[in-house]
């Protein structure tokens, strides 16, 4: 199992739980999250480093974000657009921008964050050849699961542990290509039953790998066998 997306910088770190894990991605909303990422991938081999700013840290300097690159940064983020009310649209499509050069100029996929944003986040993308990433915590709908697919054939649409106890997302992910799915915690959010309330830790991806292969109505070892073969697709590892 792989989670491709955890929060486990200095001011989320209390505890590392990653028994069962072949590989963590660690994601980061700024330049401290992705400074303690590279330190933090260096204590075992299974974390593996991303580097990002959230849009919501638009204040961060991407000129030193892109200094800390180097072979052992396994992506770019998380970045991307949330517009809520009094965002300062414009610096953050351009800090998006940024980011999503960095990602073409060192060959690094994208993690990328959207809310509220949808449709402009899409446009963003749309602009730029043959990119490789992930949208993270799809919020989508059935609607645009294609629109993003479309982007390239190395993009993906990654699912957290509301998957749980959403019906609704049950659905979106029945429509997501078995080959174009990645599964991810957002640790230490959106903790999946049947530990919903308490502190999220990547090992709890397990089960979200359960309810999907619930969803496919395929065995736990065969979906991890597709889930993971995307994972190491895409961040390849």
């Amino acid at each position: 199992m792989i989670d491709t997306h955890a929060h486990l910088s200095s001011r989320f770190r209390e505890e590392i739980k990653i028994e069962g894990l072949s590989a963590v991605i660690l994601s980061a909303s700024c330049l401290q999250d992705s400074k303690d990422n590279l330190e933090l991938a260096e204590t075992n081999k299974i974390l593996l480093p991303a580097i990002g700013i959230h849009p919501q840290n638009i204040d961060d300097d991407p000129d030193k974000l892109e200094k800390l690159i180097n072979s052992k940064v396994t992506a770019i983020g998380e970045c991307g657009l949330e517009f809520n009310e009094g965002t300062d649209k414009e610096k953050q499509i351009a800090i998006f921008k940024r980011q999503i050069e960095m990602s073409k100029k060192y060959d690094k996929p994208l993690i990328v964050h959207s809310r509220k944003a949808s449709d402009e986040t899409l446009e963003v993308l749309k602009g730029y050849q043959s990119l490789r990433g992930v949208i993270h915590c799809y919020t989508g709908g059935k609607k645009r699961i294609n629109k993003y697919l479309e982007i390239s054939d190395e993009w993906y649409i990654g699912i957290d542990g509301n998957l749980t106890y959403e019906i609704g997302l049950e659905q979106v992910v029945a429509k997501i290509p078995k080959d174009r799915l990645i599964l991810e915690t957002d640790s230490p959010f959106l903790t999946p039953v049947p530990h919903r309330g308490e502190k999220n830790y990547p090992e709890y991806v397990r089960f979200i790998y359960q309810k999907v292969s619930d969803i496919w109505q395929m065995s736990f070892e065969e979906t991890e066998k597709i889930i993971d073969g995307n994972a190491k697709k895409l961040f390849r590892i």
